[in-house]
């Protein structure tokens, strides 16, 4: 796995560079995770309704060929894409979902913070509080987006939106609930917790 630190970028730069990766890759092709932050922006997915972006405000919002509906990204949130071969690492989409699902987990219970996933809504939750939001998109047996973690950032903008289509939901990060984190760190501990559950 070829992991790549990219910064602070703009999400549609990146989302071409994903779908180009994706669709030039081959079976001798390294799996690739690139780790980020975007810069201020709402994305829509494949099946996202206009209706749960409630006052945008000054922020774009992009359409996007992920799965699942709006969400927020900006500075201070942890971007993890997966550019990975499923095909080649016999496993469905749904496990990949939980493998990244599961390396959330485990990075806050080492910060003694219970969360879960949930079946009816893809993500991680510190009591029905989401902490973490996920989508990807499978070509050719090969996955791309990935997860967004919350680490220290500005949540207003998430009361622009119903955050991944639930109206209400409570959307934190681990500065609210008392850790302060760098991203340096924050990057470090993600990708730990994930080359474990890759391993299994």
């Amino acid at each position: 796995m070829i992991i790549r630190d990219l910064g602070l970028v703009d999400y549609q730069s990146i989302c071409e560079e994903m779908r180009v990766f994706t669709a030039n890759r081959d079976q001798s092709t390294d799996d690739e995770l690139w780790l980020l932050e975007h810069t201020p922006v709402f994305t829509q997915g494949l099946n996202g309704n206009d209706e749960h972006i409630l006052n945008a405000r000054e922020i774009p919002v992009i359409k996007t060929d992920r799965g699942g509906q709006v969400t927020y990204h900006g500075p201070g949130q942890l971007i993890a894409y997966v550019l990975f071969d499923l095909k080649r690492q016999h496993i469905g989409v749904r496990e990949m979902v939980s493998r990244m699902e599961n390396s959330v987990i485990s990075l806050l219970a080492e910060l003694g913070i219970e969360s879960q996933s949930r079946s009816d809504a893809p993500g991680v939750y510190v009591n029905e509080r989401k902490i973490a939001s996920l989508g990807l998109r499978v070509k050719r047996g090969a996955c791309y987006h990935g997860l967004s973690l919350n680490v220290d950032m500005d949540l207003i903008p998430f009361s622009y939106i119903n955050p991944c289509g639930y109206q209400g939901l409570e959307v934190i990060d681990l500065k609210s609930l008392g850790y302060e984190m760098s991203m340096e760190m924050a990057k470090k501990r993600f990708l730990t917790a994930f080359e474990g559950q890759m391993k299994q």
